[in-house]
């Protein structure tokens, strides 16, 4: 047991110290087409990429507006339809043909909750939480309904990290997988969350059959694709 807890523990620093090294997202520079999209308010940041927009992209580039994230789609990846049952929602899905990884993404808006906050705080018997603790329960609650567990190992994403997405906080979990036809039978999953106060969550999974080097290759494919403005 010591072992396999060496193991995944060495796996996981890996993980991180790739992240640690993958390019700032303002650094990546490729074509963008502008995407129309509805007016959601004047200070909002329209997230832009470099293909054609079907109905589900068109949509989840609305909603990382929202939380003022751009999203690059990432070479080589493919759309797939994202998990909307009773066991997961996300907001957006893709796989990379051929590598065995595939990778879930959700985002958030924590702004009208931070309103709701500013103006309930002061209030007796106030029950609403601080929206920028949401990033660290939701990620709990994802990483228990994916293992059935609530003792997962988790790492504080480095401030160094942080900063090159525009967040100012984030956890990763590495997961061993229940095997569920939900998550089609794969084995592991890479959780990683960030928050950016007072705007919002960005929440990827990324999932393998596989946690040796070719993982954390592919996820350094990825790691491009988001970030907060």
């Amino acid at each position: 047991m010591e072992t396999v807890l060496k193991q995944i523990k060495q796996i996981l620093v890996i993980g991180i110290l790739l992240l640690s090294i993958v390019p700032s997202f303002a650094q990546v520079k490729r074509p963008v087409v502008q995407v129309k999209r509805p007016v959601i308010a004047a200070n909002d940041h329209v997230a832009v990429i470099k293909r054609p927009v079907g109905v589900q992209l068109a949509e989840f580039m609305r909603l990382a507006a929202t939380a003022n994230v751009s999203f690059t789609f990432p070479r080589g990846f493919r759309e797939i339809k994202a998990p909307d049952n009773d066991y997961f929602s996300f907001d957006y899905a893709m796989v990379l043909p051929g590598k065995d990884f595939e990778v879930w993404l959700q985002v958030k808006s924590q702004k009208e909750n931070w309103t709701s906050y500013e103006k309930s705080k002061n209030t007796p018997n106030s029950e609403l939480a601080n929206p920028d603790s949401t990033y660290s329960s939701l990620a709990e609650a994802h990483a228990a309904a994916f293992t059935g567990d609530t003792k997962h190992f988790m790492k504080n994403i480095p401030p160094e990290v942080l900063d090159r997405y525009n967040a100012d906080a984030g956890k990763s979990y590495l997961l061993n997988l229940l095997d569920m036809p939900a998550t089609k039978h794969y084995k592991y999953a890479l959780l990683i969350t960030l928050q950016k106060d007072h705007t919002g969550i960005i929440m990827a999974v990324c999932f393998t059959n596989e946690k040796g080097p070719e993982f954390f290759k592919n996820m350094d494919r990825v790691s491009n694709c988001l970030k907060f403005n």
